[in-house]
C-alpha cells in the first residue's frame, strides 16, 4: 500500500469515528494501568467484569496494597495468567508509591521499569492517559497492518515503527484505536467482514470479497 492510500485509510476511519475510545473501563491513570496489565492475553470484556468490583474497593495503589496479592487474586482469577498478574500489580503498586509519589509516570522509560509493563502496555498508557501519539500493537492491529498492506512486518515492533513513519501526523494519536477496533469487529481473524469494510478498495488482502 502506498503512502497516499495509507493516508486515505486513516481519513476514512477518522470520518467514521472521529474520537475512538478503548473499551477498558477505568476511573484514573492508575486504574487504566492495572486494566491494561490485566488485559494481556485476555479480552477487554473479561477484564471489565473483574475490575468493576476490584476498583470499587481498591481504586488506588495504597488500597491495592491493603488488599494484598491473595486478595487481588480473588478478584481476577477469571482472567488468564492471574497469579503472575497479581504479583506484578502488587509490585507495581509498591514502585509507584516508592518512586513516583503514587502517580503513573508519563514516559516510556519509566513505565517499562514497572513489573508487568512492556512496550505495548506502556504505549497504551502513554496514548490514552497522556495523549501521546504512540501505537500499541496487539494481535488485532498486527493482523490488520499485515493483511491490508498498511505496514507489513514480522514483529510487533517492526509494524509499530513502520506505522509511525507512514501514518500522517494528524491521525497518529488515534491510529491504534482505529486499527484495533477495525481488527476486532471488521477485519476479523477467521472471517473478515470485507463487504462492509470502509477500506476494502484500498486493502491488499488477496482473499477479500467485494
Amino acid at each position: 500500500m502506498n503512502k497516499a492510500d495509507c493516508a486515505e485509510v486513516f481519513a476514512r476511519l477518522h470520518a467514521a469515528n472521529p474520537e475512538p475510545k478503548g473499551e477498558l473501563q477505568y476511573g484514573s491513570h492508575f486504574q487504566l494501568l492495572v486494566a491494561v496489565i490485566l488485559s494481556a492475553q485476555a479480552t477487554d470484556i473479561s477484564v471489565n467484569k473483574a475490575t468493576i468490583r476490584l476498583f470499587a474497593i481498591a481504586p488506588t495503589p495504597e488500597a491495592m496494597l491493603t488488599l494484598g496479592e491473595a486478595g487481588l487474586i480473588e478478584h481476577i482469577r477469571t482472567i488468564g495468567l492471574y497469579r503472575a498478574k497479581a504479583k506484578n500489580i502488587i509490585a507495581t503498586c509498591h514502585q509507584l508509591l516508592e518512586r513516583f509519589g503514587g502517580e503513573v509516570p508519563d514516559t516510556r522509560e519509566a513505565l517499562e521499569t514497572l513489573p508487568g509493563v512492556g512496550r505495548k502496555t506502556a504505549n497504551v498508557v502513554l496514548n490514552i492517559a497522556f495523549g501521546q501519539p504512540t501505537i500499541a500493537v496487539d494481535t488485532h492491529l498486527f493482523r490488520v497492518a499485515n493483511r491490508t498492506g498498511l505496514a507489513p512486518g514480522k514483529t510487533p515492533l517492526e509494524v509499530e515503527l513502520k506505522l509511525l513513519k507512514r501514518i500522517p501526523e494528524t491521525y497518529r494519536r488515534h491510529a491504534h484505536h482505529w486499527l484495533i477496533l477495525h481488527g476486532r469487529y471488521i477485519c476479523k481473524a477467521r472471517k473478515p467482514e470485507c463487504p462492509v469494510c470502509l477500506i476494502n478498495d484500498l486493502c491488499e488482502f488477496k482473499g477479500k470479497t467485494l
